[in-house]
């Protein structure tokens, strides 16, 4: 290869990798030993609870190979690593807010996601399926002998997070869509679905919602809260991220609508006597947030240790744009469920290009403290408040 074929295809390179970087939301990622760079309100500090639970040198769109979606049972915190396949269990058994070891507590999985407990089962939801487990022994490890696959059939590829929660006994499981923008054939995507807890019987129990990796069940209300990811391709501020107050047979709008009921004429080019938008079980989102955010997990908070102002709003993590030219998101808002105002929380992780770690999932510890998964830099986080 003569010297200047050699220069043209170095150019080349370096020009693929910017454009990765624009395009695909490739980015350094910077892994420090400290959480110093992370910004709070007045009175809040940060630690690691967890580390070295994977990571990665670079950020990249979608999931990271670290710590997803958590379980806090019996001082002991249980988290998805989808990634590597695998849940562990992080016990804190001396309640000193850090974990004593890291415990595998299953592996082998394929890309399992979210995890829930009840009755003594420990139920967990792969990309293709949704199994249960015991750990009669309490050694913190599923007991050989008592898996059983619930159901076999989840729809894969696309977006691959399955979320579940039990409540009132049933099964409600998540599953993203299976494109940007797309009329489903399989009803079960972009779509919350509802099961017995033995895996049969499910049906759609709220469509419409690209994307709702994380949704919870208010405390006190019991209603179900979602946060959705809005498609790509529409701008840097369009379509809205949303948090939805979700109910039974409403339809969220993907991939016809978003937000408060606006009409994608990008995609659905039909025309209509009327916004069709406004229909019947259309249901506008509850809060619009920054476009491209990827807002993940979220958690209300009735803990007694934050300050009153806090109580009753919603903690919600941004895992971080990918496509859009300035970065958003890497952080974390808090929203006051009286008024829907949307404030930064926790920031930091984005530092310029540098990507300090991607926040995916929230949980009010049994002390009142945050804990944040982070699958950019293989951590769980604990916040607290110290007056």
């Amino acid at each position: 290869m003569n010297r200047k074929v050699f220069v043209l295809l170095v150019l080349a390179i370096i020009m693929i990798a910017v454009a990765a970087a624009v395009l695909f939301g490739i980015r350094p990622a910077v892994k420090p030993d400290t959480t110093d760079f992370i910004q709070l309100p007045p009175g809040f500090k940060i630690g690691v609870f967890a580390d070295n639970l994977d990571g990665l040198a670079v950020s990249y769109p979608g999931p990271n190979p670290g710590p997803r979606m958590m379980l806090l049972l019996n001082h002991t915190l249980y988290v998805s690593i989808p990634n590597r396949g695998k849940v562990v269990a992080l016990p804190d058994l001396n309640n000193d807010m850090k974990a004593d070891s890291t415990i595998t507590f299953i592996d082998s999985l394929n890309m399992p996601h979210g995890i829930d407990f009840y009755d003594d089962w420990f139920y967990i939801a792969e990309e293709n399926r949704v199994i249960r487990v015991r750990d009669v022994d309490n050694d913190m490890k599923a007991d050989n002998g008592t898996l059983e696959v619930l159901i076999n059939d989840l729809p894969t590829g696309g977006h691959f997070t399955r979320t579940i929660k039990v409540r009132n006994n049933s099964l409600f499981i998540s599953i993203g869509s299976s494109c940007n923008v797309c009329y489903e054939k399989d009803e079960r995507r972009a779509a919350i679905i509802r099961c017995d807890l033995n895996g049969t019987g499910c049906r759609v129990f709220a469509r419409g919602l690209r994307n709702a990796v994380g949704f919870i069940f208010h405390p006190v209300t019991g209603k179900m809260y979602s946060t959705d990811n809005g498609r790509d391709w529409l701008g840097e501020n369009l379509p809205p991220d949303e948090i939805n107050l979700v109910e039974d047979g409403k339809n969220y709008g993907w991939p016809v609508c978003y937000g408060k009921n606006i009409h994608d004429t990008d995609f659905d080019k039909n025309v209509y006597i009327r916004n069709p938008c406004m229909e019947p079980f259309e249901m506008p989102s509850l809060v619009d947030l920054q476009a491209h955010s990827a807002p993940l997990g979220l958690a209300f908070y009735y803990g007694n240790s934050f300050p009153q102002e806090y109580r009753g709003d919603l903690f919600v993590a941004y895992h971080g744009s990918w496509n859009r030219l300035e970065p958003t998101g890497y952080k974390i808002v808090s929203i006051d469920m009286d008024t829907f105002t949307v404030k930064d929380f926790a920031t930091g992780w984005l530092d310029g290009t540098n990507v300090r770690g991607r926040p995916v999932d929230i949980i009010v510890a049994d002390d009142g403290s945050l804990l944040v998964s982070d699958d950019n830099a293989g951590k769980i986080y604990r916040i607290y408040y110290s007056s």
